[in-house]
């Protein structure tokens, strides 16, 4: 059976993610995929400290149109297109966001 605190965090976030999208149509979705995505991966490895930071940058997207709403929102946008759009090159991309991660110690996808 899988960890409690495994389940906790994933409950966690995607109560979050989606009071920070204010549940709309096509964010919502994303958001759930990318989630389920990262918690189905094999080679992750949870890190309950991460996974604290990330919850509170998601309560900082929720609570105002700040800094970290138009984050999330880009993040959502490029996951959006890179599934459902055209497709194009997103190793800049992906890198800027690893480095965001590493930076600010968040799990963001």
């Amino acid at each position: 059976m899988t960890d409690p605190r495994i389940i906790h965090a994933y409950r966690h976030l995607y109560r979050q993610l989606l009071h920070a999208v204010k549940f709309s149509k096509p964010a919502r979705f994303v958001a759930r995929d990318q989630l389920r995505a990262a918690f189905r991966d094999k080679n992750a490895k949870f890190d309950p400290r991460n996974t604290t930071r990330t919850v509170r940058f998601l309560e900082a997207a929720a609570r105002t149109r700040g800094l970290e709403h138009s984050i999330l929102k880009n993040l959502l946008m490029v996951a959006y297109d890179r599934t459902y759009g055209s497709r194009t090159a997103y190793k800049q991309y992906d890198m800027t966001v690893a480095m965001l991660n590493k930076s600010l110690g968040l799990c963001l996808r």
